[in-house]
């Protein structure tokens, strides 16, 4: 999934005080599932939904304006200059797990300009996207105009984080990893950040001031938009060898972040416990 950088001035550098630490059997209360009802996507007063095979745009009066129709389930939508891109589960297991096709649609009618193959994507300006898949010697990100034409590709797939430019918190599922939070620029070219430990880095949260907000194998990192980084707090020490069986989540809520860390029994696959930290964001030296 794609996130947007907010607008605000660059300032002092971030740090964290821990608030409250919490742990649990199980798994944690609240899980990753969209609530139901929710949008996959807004833009001013109009909203994406999906179900298995089916995309509708419905605008604030509660009136569909239009439905598509899609081979999969729709997981994420993201809107640029009357285009909507929709990434998709399939509905059956294939070589590629349960991945199903991206579609580009016409935000106005719903008819279909493209069909695409992607399991992430972000929105650029102007009816421009980038989307990206990691698996089979694939680790790329495509970005496409409005017609769907490929106008530039690069070797990086993670999570995107757009607004000055498009920086990637990579995921390549390696051990030992190559992963980076890293630019994609012009012509393929990646400038490559800070080395990141854990090969799946859960989505990162984006401040104000474009900094990103990392977990890294249970140690929370600030990436700024130069891709300088600080270690912020060290919060629980996993061994990278050991990462496949922790995931992490992270969660503002104004100037709060909550971590939460789920570990799964090294021989029990069943079994969970989880670890959290509530910590308060602070501008400071």
């Amino acid at each position: 999934m794609g996130t947007s950088e907010e607008n605000g001035p660059a300032g002092d550098a971030w740090r964290v005080t821990v608030r409250a630490r919490g742990r649990g059997a199980g798994l944690p209360p609240d899980g990753p599932d969209r609530p139901v009802g929710r949008p996959l996507a807004r833009r001013q007063d109009l909203r994406i939904h999906g179900t298995a095979g089916k995309i509708s745009c419905v605008d604030d009066s509660g009136r569909t304006r239009w439905t598509a129709l899609c081979s999969g389930v729709p997981n994420a939508a993201h809107i640029s200059g009357g285009r909507v891109l929709v990434t998709t589960d399939s509905l059956a297991y294939t070589p590629w797990g349960h991945l199903g096709p991206a579609v580009l649609l016409d935000l106005a009618d719903g008819s279909r300009v493209a069909e695409l193959r992607g399991a992430r994507g972000a929105a650029l300006g102007g009816g421009r996207f980038v989307l990206g898949l990691e698996g089979y010697d694939v680790f790329d990100t495509w970005a496409y105009d409005r017609d769907g034409t490929l106008y530039d590709s690069w070797r990086s797939y993670g999570h995107y984080v757009v607004g000055t430019g498009i920086r990637v918190v990579e995921t390549d599922r390696n051990i030992p990893t190559g992963s980076r939070v890293v630019r994609l620029l012009p012509g393929g070219t990646v400038e490559r950040g800070p080395a990141l430990t854990d090969p799946q880095a859960p989505e990162p949260l984006v401040l104000a001031d474009g900094t990103i907000l990392v977990l890294d194998c249970g140690v929370l990192r600030a990436v700024g938009r130069r891709l300088e980084d600080q270690v912020l707090a060290e919060l629980q020490a996993i061994d990278p060898e050991e990462a496949w069986r922790h995931h992490g989540a992270l969660h503002r809520s104004g100037d709060e972040v909550t971590v939460t860390i789920t570990e799964q029994h090294p021989d029990r696959p069943g079994r969970h416990t989880y670890r959290t930290w509530t910590l308060a964001l602070h501008r400071g030296c």
